[in-house]
């Protein structure tokens, strides 16, 4: 009999135990639960400050530590996921614009051509050491530094406002102020 009421004695305590578990286990998933609310409103504020700083790096010129804390802001947000999604998708808008420049620039340099060339005399006798002037076309056939490396646009821009001649000699591209240096100490063909 002794035995039963130890039995029973601990079937109760066991009953008792599983009780309190459950109530702790009860507690501590409404614990979790407020954390997780309380966090997910913590995380929003830290996002909200990061990009408040953000945006006063920004304002102060810093550029680089304005996107380190938007770059934080979205790792809080979304995880690394989320950085390398808006990275993927920044990539895509740049190469689009920089495709987009490059239409536009060999658009402009057709039509600034074009422009120069309606304008060029029929009868031009260049001297020796004469410039080309502003109303004259560069040889587009020539190729200059800028041209190689894609600055054709800077050639004609230059030449076009009057302030840089090309020299006969030599095809460079030359300030009107520097003409004489240029004859007398640079150019490669005298």
């Amino acid at each position: 009999m002794e035995r039963r009421r130890q039995k029973e004695g601990e079937e109760e305590k066991g009953k008792e135990e599983k009780f309190r578990s459950d109530a702790m286990d009860s507690e501590d998933s409404e614990m979790m639960d407020t954390e997780t609310a309380a966090s997910g409103t913590n995380q929003n504020d830290v996002v909200k400050d990061l990009i408040s700083l953000a945006r006063q790096l920004i304002n102060q010129g810093k550029p680089s530590q304005a996107l380190q804390a938007v770059v934080m802001a979205m790792r809080t947000k979304g995880g690394d996921e989320a950085i390398f999604q808006s990275l993927h998708r920044a990539r895509e808008l740049y190469r689009n614009r920089l495709q987009a420049n490059a239409a536009a620039d060999q658009l402009a340099c057709l039509f600034a051509e074009c422009a120069i060339a309606e304008v060029q005399p029929c009868n031009a006798e260049p001297s020796p050491h004469d410039v080309v002037s502003p109303s004259i076309a560069p040889d587009s056939n020539e190729t200059s530094i800028l041209a190689e490396t894609g600055r054709k646009q800077i050639v004609l821009d230059a030449f076009s406002d009057g302030s840089s001649f090309i020299c006969l000699q030599c095809g460079g591209l030359v300030s009107n102020h520097r003409k004489d240096e240029h004859y007398a100490y640079w150019c490669c063909k005298i």
